[in-house]
């Protein structure tokens, strides 16, 4: 413990490092590591080349320590050591072009590391490649086995082969010598180079080439084959041939017989091929022998006469349908008659490749059972020949079409039809009937359409019954008709009338508005409006020609203008001419105003009596006592005369006026003292608006007054719209029983 605290006091800095590192080891820092080439960056191919790696190193304690070197050629380790010495070598002995490259160097101790600079090393020339052949004597075909090695150089190596200067063969190679096969050509001598490339340093260029080889190549005639034919005369079909193909040579070799390219036979030695010939044998016959990659062949062309044509199926009549009778009938004709007639030809008729008879014409209904492939076959001399194959497929006749609306139909309005045939073969032609009229065509070809006819208007319903429509295949000597075309036809509807029950109505009654066309097709939807408003719950969708609308308990301000509108599915809608309404005051109002009116006057009345019954002297009571009373007439140059009477007992207005009373209580003219006074009285009382009191008031007829007191011949003058303007020479009389007495 006492040593280890005086080596602690005594080498503080190591104990520093010591704890701080732990278990690696002494400091140590690494100061430089540098590369060296000798003798030179650029040297030549085969110098002997030293990379020396030096490294620089401070540490705390004297002990030795390891340095692990790695040497590094285009970033890839080429080699790596570990030793004491700070100092690595590596010799490259005969350095090659593939020695050149980027070098550095790298050092590791403990967990330090450091990199030297990079240096390039640059080797330039490449040694001369050597070629070798396994045989320079070689037969035709056969192929030369050739070695190219570059045995100093180093790296992976692309060789070059030549024949005859060119350039016929590249192989790469991871070794410095390749062995590779080169084909002969049809030379009697090749002579062969090599060459080669460093893969990594296409810069260095492509080497010398090898030493000259030269081969020789023997002909190989001696295989070349012979054929032949017999007879070698005219041949006609049926005749039988003899093809002999024949070599000279017959080891290691093989034999073909071929036309075009077919193979006729195969064998390793001379052979004969028998053939029964037709017309289409016709042409060249090789015979092939081969020997390694050598072919050899010889060519005899022939040519053999017809003995009878081809035959040819025909077919009547060429447009055929489903359940008509259709002829098939099978023909040829004789070429080389010195050999056959026309009796040894045997025909035979087939349908899918099923025999269906053996005589040269058929007969047949045709049906969806019929329908094929048909061929024929023509036999004489074992020679048979088919015709080409004739495809049966009845067409299917036209079914009845059908004639639909394609649109609604609307009376007056253009629409569409559309005329379609459930079955029928394609193409098939439409033609639309008016009244057994033709009067449009449509061709359809395909199955997905169908045809379709613009109709510019019908005037009434019953015009849709007038149209058909006629269905045909073409080819087809018969046609079908559709029915007549039945669809709904929507008539519009005509302008609608509005049929008020009334056209004036009491306020508080109910307004019953009737809505009526004289056509259109059911359902019909009325809507009523009020000055140009609609009605609320006023649309009605109703099966008849007429609707109606209650307006509930009408009010003074709903007077006015009323109409109706009416639409059914042809989305025409009409509108009617407006129906004025007028509203008038209810009856109860009326006797109101009546009996204010009454009271009024009523009132005014008694006034006066009782104002002029004190005025008067009397003198004046015995005057007018003594007045008679005359009917006053109104003045013609008067704006407006009411004339008024009052019955106290009968008070009842005739034609329903409230506000007209009795007989006339004024008189037009009054002599005697007072009376200017007593008409300006009364004018002043009358100037009033007398008809917006009374606004229902009208011209009495005059009755019978029995009253106690009365008011006679009173005329009153009043301006329009009925204000009082002045009362003229209005003369009062009154009378009272008592008085008389």
């Amino acid at each position: 413990m006492l040593s280890l605290v005086c080596e602690c006091k005594c080498v503080q800095g190591a104990w520093l490092w010591t704890a701080i590192a732990g278990r690696v080891g002494p400091a140590v820092t690494i100061d430089q590591v540098t590369l060296t080439v000798l003798p030179a960056n650029n040297v030549e191919s085969g110098t002997d080349v030293i990379l020396r790696c030096e490294a620089s190193v401070s540490q705390s304690l004297p002990q030795p320590l390891t340095y692990s070197f790695r040497l590094l050629q285009d970033d890839q380790v080429m080699y790596s050591k570990n030793i004491s010495a700070s100092v690595m070598e590596r010799s490259l002995s005969s350095a090659r072009v593939s020695n050149s490259g980027r070098y550095q160097c790298s050092v590791h101790i403990y967990d330090k590391h450091k990199t030297s600079n990079i240096l390039l090393l640059s080797v330039t020339g490449l040694q001369n490649p050597m070629l070798k052949v396994k045989s320079d004597i070689m037969s035709e075909g056969e192929d030369i086995i050739a070695t190219c090695s570059a045995p100093e150089e180093t790296g992976s190596l692309i060789f070059y082969f030549y024949e005859n200067n060119l350039d016929v063969k590249r192989v790469i190679s991871s070794s410095n010598s390749v062995t590779t096969i080169l084909t002969t050509q049809k030379l009697t001598e090749i002579y062969l180079q090599c060459a080669y490339m460093v893969i990594m340093h296409p810069n260095a260029g492509l080497s010398n080439q090898s030493n000259m080889v030269k081969v020789i190549i023997r002909d190989l005639d001696a295989i070349t084959p012979q054929i032949s034919f017999s007879p070698k005369g005219n041949v006609v079909e049926g005749d039988r041939v003899q093809i002999t193909c024949k070599v000279q040579y017959p080891p290691d070799i093989e034999l073909y017989l071929t036309k075009g390219n077919i193979v006729l036979h195969e064998s390793h030695t001379t052979f004969t091929k028998s053939l029964v010939v037709r017309a289409e044998d016709s042409g060249d016959y090789v015979c092939k022998a081969e020997k390694g990659s050598v072919q050899k062949k010889a060519v005899y062309p022939l040519h053999v006469a017809e003995l009878f044509s081809k035959p040819i199926l025909r077919m009547s009549p060429d447009q055929l349908f489903e359940g008509e009778r259709f002829t098939l009938t099978c023909s040829s004709t004789v070429i080389s008659s010195v050999k056959i007639g026309k009796a040894d030809i045997k025909y035979v008729l087939l349908k899918d490749g099923r025999r269906i008879s053996a005589v040269a014409k058929y007969e047949d209904t045709a049906s969806p059972a019929t329908n094929g492939q048909y061929y024929c076959m023509a036999m004489a001399k074992e020679v048979n020949k088919t015709s080409s194959p004739h495809d049966v497929k009845a067409k299917v006749p036209v079914s009845a079409p059908v004639l639909r609306a394609v649109n609604t139909v609307i009376v007056g309005k253009p629409f569409r039809i559309s005329c379609e045939a459930e079955n029928g073969t394609l193409p098939i032609t439409y033609t639309l009937l008016k009244t057994r009229v033709p009067v449009a065509n449509r061709t359809v070809v395909e199955a997905a359409n169908r045809a379709i006819f613009n109709i510019t208007s019908i005037s009434f319903p019953e015009e849709i019954y007038t149209f058909a429509c006629q269905a045909f295949n073409r080819g087809s000597s018969f046609s079908r008709t559709s029915e007549p075309l039945r669809a709904p036809v929507i008539v519009p509807v005509s302008r609608p009338v509005l049929e008020p029950k009334e056209v004036t109505v009491t306020e508080g009654s109910d307004l019953t508005l009737i809505c009526r066309v004289q056509q259109g097709t059911y359902p019909i939807t009325f809507t009523w409006y009020y000055n140009r408003v609609m009605l609320l719950s006023s649309i009605q969708e109703v099966r008849s020609l007429e609707g109606k609308h209650v307006v509930k308990a009408i009010e003074r301000d709903q007077r006015g203008d009323y109409y109706c509108e009416a639409s059914n599915y042809a989305s025409e809608t009409k509108k009617s001419y407006p129906a004025r309404i007028g509203v008038s005051l209810a009856l109860w109002k009326k006797a109101l105003i009546g009996v204010f009116c009454i009271l009024l006057l009523v009132a005014i009345v008694l006034v006066l009596t009782v104002f002029f019954k004190k005025m008067s002297h009397p003198r004046r009571k015995k005057q007018a006592t003594e007045l008679s009373v005359k009917p006053s007439r109104p003045k013609s140059g008067d704006p407006m005369r009411i004339s008024l009477t009052l019955d106290i007992e009968d008070n009842t207005a005739i034609n329903g006026t409230p506000c007209v009373m009795g007989r006339n209580v004024w008189s037009e003219n009054v002599s005697g003292s007072g009376t200017d006074f007593k008409q300006n009285y009364a004018s002043e009382i009358f100037n009033a608006d007398v008809s917006k009191m009374c606004p229902y008031l009208e011209v009495p007829v005059t009755k019978s007054i029995e009253p106690e007191y009365s008011v006679q011949h009173t005329e009153v003058q009043v301006s329009t719209p009925g204000e009082l303007r002045s009362l003229n020479h209005a003369t009062l009389h009154f009378e009272h029983d008592h008085n008389r007495q």
